[in-house]
């Protein structure tokens, strides 16, 4: 029949359509799996560097931050503040044993020394017995080394004292008078501020007149401090070369609850007149 020329020219069967379809199908299956063989690992890659970078970059970035606080503190440390340790009981009742003190590195450079100062020194020579550092182990000693060496530990006490300055150069510092008081200049002075409970000026009498750059000083503990008055016969002759000082001792920063400020007490001094040929500071 004529009519049934069109029935020949139908379209493909659904078997031929469906092989076209299984074909796209197949290639979109290929490149499904290429991307998921090629896409995802790639970006995993991007994802595990980029962790490493930022990894790298606070690793680099704490690295700073710590070596700029140590630089900060050991620069402190040298010229401005430094902690130190309290040993003994010769500035009771003052300073106590265990006391950590904050001491200024601007005296005496700086600043001047005044009497009535409390002030750390090096040893000037013979005053302390030898000393040694406690053992702590290879890592321990070095430790603590660089540690107190920047500043994040206090300072022990092995080659330093701390006493109260009582003669600044030019002074005559002698005692005792009728009332058994030290006379600085020929001036008696009141000292009860700041000795120990029961102690008094001095049990032994002396009288020095303190050389340039030197200093005069005592423990606050009076019968328990081995300070100028028995170092004569030392380098120096009793006295600290200025230059042995460290700093003066401004604050108690530790144990927390006994913190404070160390004031100078001027007003012990006040009435001393400057040594000959000298002239007093202007207050």
């Amino acid at each position: 029949m004529a009519d049934s020329d069109p029935m020949t020219s139908a379209p493909d069967r659904p078997e031929d359509q469906g092989d076209a379809t299984d074909d796209v199908v197949g290639r979109s299956d290929e490149a499904e799996r290429s991307v998921r063989a090629d896409g995802p690992p790639a970006h995993a890659a991007a994802v595990a560097e980029d962790s490493r970078s930022r990894g790298l970059g606070l690793l680099r970035e704490t690295a700073i931050i710590v070596v700029s606080a140590l630089v900060l503190s050991w620069l402190i440390k040298t010229f401005l503040v430094q902690a130190f340790y309290i040993p003994s009981s010769s500035m009771e009742d003052t300073l106590q044993i265990g006391d950590r003190v904050m001491v200024s590195r601007l005296v005496p450079d700086a600043l001047d020394v005044n009497r009535g100062d409390v002030v750390v020194f090096q040893d000037p020579g013979g005053w302390l017995p030898p000393y040694e550092e406690p053992d702590r182990g290879p890592v321990g000693n070095a430790l603590r080394g660089a540690a107190t060496f920047v500043g994040l530990l206090p300072q022990d006490a092995g080659d330093h004292l701390i006493k109260r300055v009582v003669g600044t150069p030019g002074d005559t510092v002698a005692c005792c008078d009728d009332d058994g008081r030290v006379t600085v200049n020929g001036e008696p002075v009141d000292e009860s501020e700041y000795l120990a409970d029961g102690a008094v000026p001095s049990q032994t009498t002396f009288e020095h007149e303190v050389p340039e750059g030197m200093l005069f000083v005592m423990g606050d503990n009076r019968q328990n401090s081995q300070d100028s008055r028995y170092n004569t016969g030392k380098p120096g002759g009793g006295f600290v070369p200025l230059d042995n000082v460290v700093g003066n001792a401004f604050v108690i920063m530790w144990p927390f609850e006994d913190a404070r400020l160390l004031r100078n007490p001027a007003d012990v001094f006040a009435d001393v007149p400057a040594a000959d040929g000298a002239e007093e500071p202007a207050p």
